[in-house]
């Protein structure tokens, strides 16, 4: 679908479920077993299930490294942004979850520090390093088929053998005269009791959920990404992290 080399897109590249109605429908009208969808350089890969639903674009690399894990255990890597259920299923096969500084680069790096034999981004990239340390979709399609073969079971059905959590994307704009930093840090003090990861903005997990917080590098804002079992509750956890902002932007001023 969508191929000609017309220099425009037919839709919005980005593969969010507004997005790619029209094959999420094309797969159920023509009765196929799964839809795959990639971006412009064939380095994002997401699903579409049989019955129309999306897989999930975050659970594109959680499949293809459960299929990876069950034949060759190793250690695994996904940015800080990414879904903690590649961590689920990574420690199912008792192995080891890293995470690393968002960028594909950073978590290539990781992967070759940890020897991780699958790693990749909650964004669909998959790197699989007996191929090459690259995000590519038409690997991640060639593994996740492999595993739906081996299984024998429908898309739907084997989506629903993985953890469901839903992740809340929002961000805070700033005054230029805020220090941005300073926030980050007594956010980072105030939950030093949990987990708090601090090698790109902050990261606090908590027991099944997390939140991210990253500044821009060009205006003043700060990225809050947060995730939890379901979507009212991940956006509750963002809240609660905005009000603490507001909190100390009134303490500071």
């Amino acid at each position: 679908m969508n191929e000609e080399p017309t220099g425009n897109f037919a839709h919005n590249p980005e593969p969010l479920p507004e997005n790619i109605t029209e094959i999420c429908d094309r797969v159920v009208e023509s009765k196929c077993d799964v839809g795959f969808i990639v971006d412009p350089d064939v380095d994002r890969l997401a699903i579409v299930c049989e019955n129309g639903r999306p897989f999930g674009e975050e659970y594109s690399l959680v499949a293809i490294s459960d299929y990876v894990l069950s034949q060759t255990p190793g250690n695994t890597v996904s940015n800080l942004s990414s879904t903690r259920a590649l961590r689920d299923i990574t420690e199912k096969y008792n192995q080891q979850y890293f995470a690393s500084a968002v960028g594909e680069v950073n978590v290539v790096e990781m992967m070759k520090q940890k020897n991780a034999i699958i790693g990749g981004e909650g964004n669909g990239g998959i790197i699989y390093p007996e191929i090459h340390y690259g995000r590519d979709a038409l690997v991640g399609i060639a593994l996740f088929l492999t595993l739906l073969a081996k299984k024998n079971i429908k898309t739907s059905a084997l989506r629903d053998t993985y953890p469901d959590y839903s992740i809340s994307k929002n961000k805070m704009e700033l005054t230029e005269n805020i220090n941005v930093d300073k926030i980050l840090e007594k956010i980072a003090e105030k939950y030093s009791s949990y987990d708090v990861i601090t090698i790109d903005g902050v990261k606090i997990n908590f027991d099944k959920e997390w939140v991210h917080l990253r500044k821009s590098n060009t205006e003043p804002i700060i990225r809050i990404y947060s995730e939890s079992d379901n979507i009212t509750k991940a956006d509750h956890l963002a809240k609660v992290i905005i009000e603490d902002i507001t909190e100390i932007i009134r303490q500071d001023m």
